[in-house]
């Protein structure tokens, strides 16, 4: 059976094929989020259809998967940092390619390795666009806060962005058959999705862990951005999967961590484990700007994250009925948070006692959603106040009295933020 396809697949494709290249694809997204299977199941598809040549390239030691995900081509060489005349080379290969057939693709992985990569790749976009033929060029990285620098000081004007996040409930039933519980409690990484199907949880929790989570810590924040209290950063993570769903303020975080640091250095790693998909910190809802600084809401951004990190296993976590409940409004607060619109705002309000679990903002769009994991009592404090205060906000409750939570996490967020739902 061929390979799942998620939808950035068809996206890149079109890209692909445009001619002649107006824009340089930057494709970025967490670890395990199959980035790397995206442009490889794009490529072959582009070499099918075009009969034209597609380079993978990565700046690392693993290897290209081919069609079927299988390792082809050796990328990289152990423990050497690639230069400028690794990407130069490359581009020159794919220029004679691109000569000879009439076009080509030129895909680069793992971009953010090389120093001053995006003003080399400025200078060879920039000296293409006289020739006739010329590559289509696609760059991937899994440390957003280095490729986005790169992309708005040297490349400005010159790509298009295609985000990719974690797998949703829906791809994790297509791809793996996950029912609402499982993707609750495995959540979306699909690269250890095989081991939670098996029922191996040890596993499943050492692959989530070890091979997901440290790696991005390691190599995409502390490797390539400065930390000057990399336990803090680490125990900051423990500290927000544990306490994910929940509002935090800093001081108290402060209390809880053995390394010393201040409010405003935790701020600073929370924005910067944000920035590679791991957990974020929403700040409550408020009208003005200069009030919006509040005591975070932590969130992990993948399910996984939470429930590894507890070490409760499947069973215990249901039985378990605060530890599930804060496992579902985290679950809900991650898929809104990577389901939104780059234009939507996300945050959580509390006033005076009453709270609402998130709040969508996109212009004139406000919606404040209320998640009931339990049984239903029959009571929206929360939801009345905040609508009274805001008399445009519409109220939704997700769970027990309202839209089911398999329905909710179904839909993207925008479906409930513009749209009727009854």
């Amino acid at each position: 059976m061929f390979p799942y396809q998620r939808a950035q697949v068809a996206t890149l494709l079109e890209r692909l094929r445009q001619e002649p290249p107006q824009w340089i694809t930057a494709l970025f997204g967490p670890r395990q989020s199959g980035k790397t299977t995206i442009v490889s199941q794009a490529l072959v598809e582009f070499r099918r259809s075009t009969n034209r040549e597609a380079l993978y390239r990565a700046t690392d030691a693993a290897e290209e998967p081919g069609p079927g995900g299988e390792a082809t081509v050796p990328r990289g060489t152990p423990g050497e940092r690639p230069g400028a005349d690794w990407i130069i080379g490359h581009w020159n290969e794919a220029r004679t390619l691109a000569e000879r057939d009439g076009g080509s693709v030129l895909a680069l992985d793992e971009i953010q390795r090389i120093d001053q990569w995006s003003t080399v790749v400025k200078g060879l976009w920039d000296a293409d666009r006289g020739l006739a033929r010329r590559p289509q060029v696609v760059l991937l990285g899994s440390a957003p806060p280095v490729i986005q620098s790169g992309l708005t000081e040297s490349l400005v004007g010159r790509f298009r962005p295609l985000q990719v996040g974690h797998w949703s409930l829906r791809e994790m039933t297509e791809a793996f058959d996950f029912d609402l519980e499982r993707y609750l409690f495995f959540g979306g990484y699909p690269g250890v999705a095989s081991l939670a199907v098996a029922g191996g949880e040890d596993d499943w929790r050492e692959a989530v862990l070890d091979g997901c989570l440290r790696p991005t810590i390691e190599r995409d924040i502390l490797a390539l951005t400065r930390v000057d209290k990399p336990a803090l950063m680490k125990r900051l993570f423990e500290m927000s999967a544990h306490y994910s769903g929940q509002i935090v303020s800093f001081t108290k975080l402060l209390g809880h961590l053995q390394e010393a640091g201040n409010t405003t250095t935790l701020a600073r790693y929370l924005d910067l484990l944000e920035a590679v998909g791991v957990a974020a910190g929403l700040t409550g809802y408020a009208t003005e700007p200069l009030q919006r600084r509040s005591s975070p809401k932590l969130l992990v951004l993948n399910p996984a994250l939470m429930t590894a990190v507890s070490r409760y296993d499947f069973r215990e976590a249901l039985a378990d009925g605060s530890f599930w409940g804060r496992v579902v409004e985290s679950a809900v607060g991650a898929h809104l948070y990577q389901s939104r619109r780059r234009s939507t705002r996300l945050h959580y309000w509390r006033r005076n006692g009453a709270e609402v679990d998130f709040v969508l903002e996109r212009g004139p769009h406000l919606l404040a959603i209320e998640v009931k994991s339990g049984v239903f009592k029959g009571t929206y404090s929360g939801l009345d106040a905040f609508c009274r205060k805001f008399p445009r906000a519409r109220p939704l409750v997700v769970g027990e009295g309202g839209v089911p939570i398999i329905e909710f996490l179904s839909e993207p967020a925008e479906r409930w933020l513009a749209e009727p739902w009854d």
